[in-house]
């Protein structure tokens, strides 16, 4: 005969091992990654408490904020315990904290070299799971004088249309600009495509005398930069 064993709730722990208590008394650098989603989430289920929970949550997301962060709200709902509410709170407290990396990342004097130009794209594009190609447009002192979503693909690619970028550059008055995309694979090396698209662009801009200073491959955790590589 099956016995159910009841679960352990949080309120049975020790007051110092709650989440909300062990941040009050040791501050927020004191809980791990799953306390923090036990925290949003405020309760788990009927055989997990809400850090149980979270812990599971985690572990699916191989204990990751990255991959948790690309997770939707429907795919989050599947978790037993997880409501539309629940999942919202994830979702948006994550996005918060890709938000506070965007403004972070912003350069007050410009963006000066390829490690610049990736710190400011990679909360944008680095973690997704599909292709994104966005443009940056910088004045004469390479300050950012807009970020520029040109298009949005699949798992495999992207189509960029050359004219709707040229056209941004002068109506800002942009003088130079920095590609940037990212491969949801990981990998850094530049396809066919992508070399063919960054002559296109530079052909382009140089007619309309703007600058094309780099185009960056962004992943989570690197970027390939065709200006450092020569291919620019």
């Amino acid at each position: 005969m099956k016995v159910n064993t009841p679960k352990t709730t949080i309120k049975s722990w020790n007051a110092e091992d709650r989440p909300r208590e062990k941040m009050l008394l040791k501050g927020k650098d004191a809980l791990s990654d799953a306390e923090l989603v036990a925290i949003l989430i405020g309760s788990g289920n009927r055989n997990e408490s809400a850090v149980d929970l979270s812990k599971r949550i985690l572990k699916t997301s191989r204990n990751s904020l990255s991959v948790l962060g690309r997770l939707s709200i429907e795919e989050l709902s599947q978790f037993s315990g997880i409501g539309k509410a629940k999942a919202i709170a994830i979702v948006a407290a994550l996005e918060l904290g890709r938000r506070k990396r965007m403004a972070k990342a912003t350069p007050e004097t410009g963006i000066k070299a390829s490690k610049d130009a990736y710190e400011f794209m990679q909360p944008r594009i680095g973690d997704l799971p599909h292709e994104e190609f966005w443009v940056i447009y910088l004045n004469n002192a390479n300050k950012v004088l807009n970020v520029f979503q040109l298009s949005k693909g699949g798992i495999t690619g992207t189509l960029v249309d050359v004219r709707l970028l040229l056209k941004e550059a002068l109506v800002i008055n942009s003088t130079a600009i920095i590609l940037a995309h990212n491969h949801p694979s990981g990998t850094l090396k530049p396809s066919t495509a992508d070399r063919e698209i960054t002559e296109k662009i530079k052909n382009a801009c140089y007619s309309m005398d703007i600058k094309l200073l780099d185009h960056l491959i962004v992943t989570e955790k690197s970027y390939f930069s065709f200006q450092d590589e020569g291919f620019i």
